[in-house]
């Protein structure tokens, strides 16, 4: 199998690379650095640039699956300039993508995974979120999300099937959303954010990289989202995190109006709820190692 990745230097493109390493799969991957170079003899690196619409067209060579993972973090203040930054890598580079593959004179493509966000679904406190849903956030990600999946049914278009991977909170402890919460938790200031009510869909990086090896193992097509079988409310995520950590948690709720302050508009995805369902890529056949919070958060603060 050789597989090229777009993305890959972030969380779930670690992970993944570790995993097909494991499984002897080529792995060709894009990146803006110039003249990269990786330390293992499978993984290769090809220039790309989505702004300037730049891409080595020799990356395809023998590549029969392409997973995108490719967009700036949402985890940084939102700017006008930096949420138009957010909203072009993943629509630009998804593009970029489907444009060079027209190019080539022949090609052995025969699936595209991609990556979006739970972000897509609505803010709501009772709703179980399934694939089926049509409803779009009213939110910047929503909207965002949103062009990022019409973007990417572009590749069906050139009869490439289309596996569309929506993701939740991932779990890690390399980066991503669980260092940062943790943080004032260890130091004895932490608490759950405004009523803490809302939902948390989370997944663990290593069923995160699972997930996208299955789907094309066994070349699942359609919409899937990766959260594990078990969301949690933030309230439950925090003291989850404290009971792991031995940690007390005395402090009172974090109000919403200071997060705005401190983060800006960013502070609305810690105050935003899905509960989302997992039960479609677990009828598919995949088995989550961890569907529970607590062993999860286990295995992460014990490596």
């Amino acid at each position: 199998m050789k597989i090229l990745v777009t993305g890959a230097t972030g969380l779930i493109g670690q992970e993944l690379i570790r995993l097909w390493i494991e499984k002897e799969y080529k792995i060709h991957y894009l990146t803006t650095r110039k003249n990269h170079k990786h330390p293992h003899p499978n993984v290769t690196p090809f220039y790309w640039n989505p702004e300037s619409e730049t891409i080595d067209l020799n990356c395809f060579e023998g590549v029969q699956v392409v997973v995108n993972l490719a967009g700036a973090s949402v985890s940084k203040r939102w700017t006008s300039s930096y949420k138009k930054k957010i909203q072009e890598s993943r629509v630009n580079g998804a593009l970029l993508l489907v444009n060079a593959i027209q190019k080539l004179p022949t090609h052995q493509i025969q699936q595209l995974v991609s990556a979006s966000a739970i972000g897509i679904y609505p803010h709501d406190l009772q709703c179980l979120y399934t694939e089926k849903e049509t409803k779009i956030a009213d939110s910047f990600l929503g909207t965002v999300v949103k062009q990022w999946e019409n973007a990417v049914e572009s590749f069906a278009k050139i009869n490439i099937p289309v596996t569309t991977i929506r993701i939740g909170l991932v779990l890690s402890n390399q980066g991503g959303a669980l260092p940062m919460t943790t943080l004032p938790i260890r130091y004895g200031v932490g608490s759950w954010f405004g009523s803490g009510k809302q939902w948390q869909s989370w997944i663990h990086i290593e069923d995160m990289a699972r997930i996208i090896d299955f789907v094309i193992a066994n070349k699942l097509e359609g919409v899937y989202n990766a959260v594990a079988p078990h969301p949690v409310t933030n309230k439950e995520f925090i003291k989850s995190i404290a009971k792991v950590l031995h940690r007390p948690l005395f402090l009172p709720p974090v109000p919403q109006f200071f997060m705005k302050l401190v983060l800006g508009e960013m502070a609305s995805v810690i105050f935003e709820s899905q509960q989302v369902s997992s039960q479609k890529i677990q009828n598919a056949g995949f088995k989550f190692q961890f569907s529970k919070l607590h062993p999860a958060l286990l295995s992460l603060f014990k490596k």
